[in-house]
């Protein structure tokens, strides 16, 4: 594709500078008019102006000067854009996602990695971002996030290099790193199969968290795969298997050893091709709807992703197959504290980094009362509705989410 008209960097490309910058702006269209920002459906009303509005930073129409101001609203764009979409991307089975929700997810991650570049920011993120828009998301602008992601790996540091052909070999398995303490008085209660009607008088209807262990421990995935895992050399491995079982549309455990893809790091995804492996708990008998009703997600991770503090719409029974997650929760009651967006798109998400506060900007926060827990592998976290969430995975992590009314 063309470059700017006589060689010009957009509003936000000055504060990355050099070859670099030059090599991702020739892969765009050379006007702004060119990039389209086409989309194969409908979406929400309030998405195309984002589009637009990102648009506009990208190519300088708003008039902002370029640097740091253009790339950091860029880059909150992108971030807009993206949880936006996921919720779209997540709210059923995968094959029923529409096409113009995966691709609004890839423009926000190309937004995304966009300003990261060009606030000369490390590259890694925005590698990552590439990944996720090339996993998640559908191909705009000719497949322009496989071409900005080929271009960034050359400019990595080696260590930090994959091949574009598939993923390096891996260091094995260390140690997992200790999980945060959580103190008594903050701990979430745990409970060995309780009956139904204990479940239902003491937390569904008080509406109190707890975890529940032993009533997993039936489900085919609790000996099938953590057979498989630990034949695995690598944790990239497992992440290899899952990504090639999704692509080629068969189980995850059934791929050819032999194959390789460069899809690389991913936060969470959902394989509705699991479900057979898995049992919906019997407590969700207690709910309102038919079983048909019940949203059923399979969340795959890496350590280290984290699902910022946020609320949803329904029950939620969140069991853990393998790795470990920190999940921290807070009442509805303590809303006002918690500093929600004010935008509609992110009304349910918290600004707080609940780990590392600002509490300078956020000083309501510390009033915030909260439960925690580690959860371990066999262990099923009630979240009830609307309750607040913040999850860190621990390790390589696999859960699986069952949202019921």
């Amino acid at each position: 594709m063309a470059a700017a008209v006589g060689g010009e960097a957009p509003a936000a490309g000055p504060a990355a500078g050099g070859a670099l910058w030059a090599e991702v702006w020739a892969l765009l269209p050379g006007s702004e008019e060119e990039l389209t920002l086409a989309l194969s459906g409908e979406v929400d009303g309030c998405v195309r102006p984002l589009l637009r509005r990102a648009r506009g930073l990208l190519y300088g129409a708003e008039g902002r000067p370029g640097g740091e101001a253009a790339a950091a609203a860029l880059r909150r764009l992108g971030d807009v854009l993206r949880d936006y979409s996921w919720e779209k991307l997540n709210a059923g089975p995968w094959r029923e996602v529409s096409k113009a929700w995966r691709q609004v997810y890839a423009y926000g991650c190309l937004f995304g990695a966009l300003a990261e570049v060009a606030a000369g920011r490390p590259l890694a993120p925005a590698v990552r971002l590439c990944d996720m828009g090339l996993l998640m998301g559908a191909s705009v602008l000719d497949n322009v996030l496989a071409r900005l992601v080929r271009v960034l790996q050359q400019h990595l540091p080696r260590e930090q290099r994959r091949g574009a052909a598939g993923l390096a070999a891996e260091s094995a398995r260390t140690e997992p790193r200790p999980a945060p303490a959580v103190r008594p008085e903050d701990a979430v209660p745990r409970l060995r199969c309780p009956s139904l009607e204990h479940f239902r008088d003491n937390y569904l209807i008080p509406q109190k968290p707890v975890v529940l262990e032993g009533i997993m421990d039936h489900w085919p995935c609790m000996r099938k795969w953590r057979r498989v895992w630990d034949t695995l050399p690598s944790t990239s491995s497992l992440i290899r298997i899952c990504l090639l079982g999704q692509k080629v549309g068969g189980h995850f455990l059934q791929v050819p050893s032999s194959s390789a893809t460069s899809l690389l790091p991913l936060l969470d995804k959902q394989i509705p091709e699991l479900k057979e492996d898995i049992s919906i708990p019997d407590y969700c008998c207690l709910g309102e709807g038919e079983e048909e009703h019940i949203t059923i997600n399979a969340w795959f991770g890496p350590e280290g992703t984290i699902s910022p503090l946020h609320q949803d719409p329904q029950q939620n029974f969140l069991a853990q197959v393998f790795g470990r997650k920190y999940i921290r929760l807070y009442s509805p009651q303590d809303s006002e504290n918690l500093y929600p967006h004010e935008s509609q798109i992110l009304h349910n998400t918290s600004q707080v980094d609940v780990e590392d506060p600002d509490l300078v900007k956020f000083p309501n926060f510390r009033k915030a009362e909260f439960q925690s827990c580690v959860l371990m592998p066999g262990q099923v976290l009630f979240i009830p509705v609307k309750y607040w969430h913040y999850v860190r995975s621990l390790d390589v992590s696999f859960s699986v989410s069952f949202w019921w009314s």
